[in-house]
């Protein structure tokens, strides 16, 4: 009888957690962000780059889907915007993004708020690093003993 019960148990705990599974799907579904129209990109001046190489490919792959977002390299500020079905990401600069922006008041409203969750990361990461520092301060062997080192 007991067997009986733990599978009854298991099949509802089972049920239970399919839609647990199955809401939070829908609900990130209906919370994704409206996709970029690329020609709009096109005519607001952004470039686009394929990319040709595997690590290259690797990398538009794991941008996050569906958001322009910025980028800086060599002192220059970029935004990119990654369409990874076929290999490759839109570019444009401050202007072009400037430009996207007054077609799209509700998406600096977004910036704002990646920023402010930008920010709130890298307080939590510094935290993070004043107290690793600290402890490796405290301990100068970084927790290594001559036995780990074949002594």
């Amino acid at each position: 009888m007991t067997h009986y019960v733990n599978s009854c148990r298991a099949k509802l705990l089972a049920l239970l957690g399919i839609i647990a599974v199955t809401m939070f799907t829908a609900g990130e579904a209906a919370a994704a962000a409206p996709r970029v129209d690329e020609g709009e990109l096109l005519e607001l001046g952004f470039k686009v780059l394929v990319a040709k190489s595997e690590v290259q490919e690797k990398w538009v792959r794991n941008l996050p889907p569906g958001q322009i977002r910025p980028m800086q390299r060599t002192g220059k500020k970029y935004f990119i915007y990654p369409d990874a079905p076929r290999k490759q990401i839109y570019v444009g600069g401050p202007n072009e993004y400037e430009a996207y922006l007054q077609r799209h008041p509700e998406s600096r409203v977004d910036a704002a708020e990646a920023a402010k969750k930008t920010s709130a990361y890298r307080g939590k990461q510094d935290d993070a690093m004043r107290k690793a520092t600290a402890r490796d301060l405290s301990d100068p062997f970084l927790g290594v003993t001559w036995a780990d080192l074949g002594w």
